[in-house]
């Protein structure tokens, strides 16, 4: 487990990177707080980060179900795909939102895997 733990923490940072760049874009294109509107470059970073948010929230537990029932080591490096595929897609989506896909979809294949392997896994575990 100790590996998933360290994926799910490498994810976090990932998001607080991206909240960072978020802070640093609403300085660099004047979006003063509270708004989240503006400029549209700043929307971008914005919605590069809350779209990261949305996928959190189905990627951590699908990740430790998918460790617990499946194998830790394989959460683990799906998990990795789907550091890697945020990163693309922040990245692309900042700068081209027409080329955020790869991201997305590496991000939302990753996440797939581990709910579908995490649910499989319990309800064999159930049944057995």
């Amino acid at each position: 487990m100790p590996y998933c733990h360290i994926v799910i923490a490498l994810a976090l940072v990932e998001y607080l990177v991206f909240g960072y760049a978020v802070g640093r874009a609403r300085k660099r294109y004047g979006v003063r707080a509270p708004a989240v509107t503006g400029h549209e470059l700043f929307e971008r970073y914005h919605r590069a980060q809350v779209n990261t948010l949305e996928l959190l929230i189905v990627f951590l537990p699908g990740m430790l179900l998918f460790a617990r029932y499946v194998s830790p080591i394989w959460a683990a490096a799906v998990g990795v795909v789907f550091i890697v595929g945020r990163a693309w897609y922040f990245r692309a989506y900042v700068k081209d939102p027409d080329q955020r896909h790869v991201g997305f979809a590496l991000s939302f294949f990753a996440i797939a895997v581990l709910l579908a392997g995490g649910l499989l896994g319990a309800v064999r575990a159930l049944v057995s």
